[in-house]
């Protein structure tokens, strides 16, 4: 997914030298000490950010390729801010996302009714997104991304205003190849959404494990915990390199 990628944020190295792969169809928590370098790692393999170095792959295609079938459709990203002006409607919004992945009117139709529905928006599709508040405008942002079925989701602390149970509804993304990334700063909110973690420290992967691991070490999904596990395997390498 990504390897040697370095960026500074003010002279400070948020990403000093992340390396990290994701297997396809895997739900990764992204954690980070600063919480300002999960969200920029998102960034950069959204391609909304320049990495200062580094190469990054996701979806077996590069951020070079923008056209409709390639990065357009098969990577979707969704930040904390929906970025949709309140004046829209969440069916312009739908349009809008359609249009740009090359769908033809027949296609948006069809995905726009679709997305209204999973994601509860067809009771104000043709309200400003203002009359709906901040709830409207994230649940309609996924919905948006989501339009395109993309192979690669990267989620960064998506749908916050959302009522708890409905979150986790909405973000049980269906697929069984489909590959997830949610960068979070409440890990204990993201529990049965994620098979894996990874937290980015000082700049670099710490630690990458599946959750089970966590379990497995009565160690709970937290902040804490995470931080633990990495100290933890990294002590477990120290001793395994010292006794070989």
């Amino acid at each position: 997914m990504c390897e040697g990628v370095r960026r500074s944020i003010r002279g400070r190295p948020l990403l000093a030298d992340v390396n990290l792969a994701v297997a396809v169809g895997a739900r990764l928590l992204l954690v980070s000490h600063p919480h300002a370098s999960a969200s920029l790692l998102l960034r950069v393999l959204a391609g909304l950010t320049h990495a200062s170095a580094g190469t990054v792959r996701l979806a077996g295609v590069d951020r070079a390729d923008s056209s409709p079938s390639g990065w357009a459709r098969r990577v979707g990203y969704v930040g904390p801010d929906a970025g949709i002006y309140p004046w829209m409607t969440p069916r312009e919004v739908l349009e809008l996302a359609g249009r740009l992945a090359g769908f033809d009117a027949n296609q948006r139709r069809r995905r726009v009714d679709k997305a209204a529905d999973t994601y509860r928006v067809s009771l104000q599709l043709d309200e400003p997104i203002r009359r709906g508040g901040e709830s409207l405008a994230q649940r309609t942002a996924l919905a948006a991304v989501m339009l395109t079925d993309p192979e690669v989701l990267l989620l960064d602390e998506p749908l916050r205003a959302v009522e708890p149970t409905e979150r986790i509804r909405l973000l049980a993304i269906p697929g069984a190849r489909r590959t997830v990334l949610i960068a979070s700063r409440f890990p204990a909110s993201e529990a049965g959404l994620v098979n894996q973690v990874a937290l980015i420290r000082e700049g670099r992967i710490a630690v990458h494990a599946p959750v089970r691991e966590l379990d497995a070490r009565g160690l709970s999904l937290s902040q804490r915990s995470i931080e633990s596990l990495a100290d933890l395997v990294a002590a477990d390498r120290q001793r395994a390199a010292a006794s070989g």
